[in-house]
């Protein structure tokens, strides 16, 4: 098992929250590696953004995933005692996730036919990072 140097993108968000595509800067990380057989680790350090794997065909999930989280963790800056007025962007990212591990054979990244790699936003707009850490099992 041998790791490749790690890759920062940096993403720019447009909105409080918002679901952002990222499936091809990790499918360009992946190719430009040339990575036939492992897995890639797509790891958001902050703590109101997350990543998460969800369904790219359809943009109304987006939608519904968003306004579902905005329904179980209300902005009600009254409700909460940090005083950042964020704290349901912390609680949503507490809940999505921080990374996912995705794996990658014959050297494609083996998603599910309606998947895609979502950057979630909870604490926009701001740039974010995504660092993706690919692992070869073929060398």
């Amino acid at each position: 098992m041998k790791t490749v140097p790690m890759i920062r993108e940096t993403i720019s968000t447009r909105s409080r929250t918002e679901m952002l595509d990222i499936t091809k800067q990790v499918k360009r990380a992946v190719a430009d590696a040339k990575l036939t057989t492992g897995m890639v680790i797509v790891f958001v350090p902050h703590t109101t953004a997350s990543v998460t794997l969800n369904e790219n065909a359809d943009p109304d999930v987006k939608h519904d995933l968003l306004r579902k989280l905005a329904e179980l963790v209300p902005q009600r800056e009254d409700f909460y005692e940090h005083a950042e007025g964020n704290s349901d962007a912390h609680v949503k990212t507490a809940w999505v996730g921080n990374s996912a591990t995705i794996l990658v054979e014959s050297g494609k990244v083996m998603l599910g036919r309606w998947q895609g790699i979502y950057l979630c936003e909870f604490d926009g707009p701001r740039e974010r990072q995504v660092w993706i850490k690919l692992v070869r099992f073929d060398e």
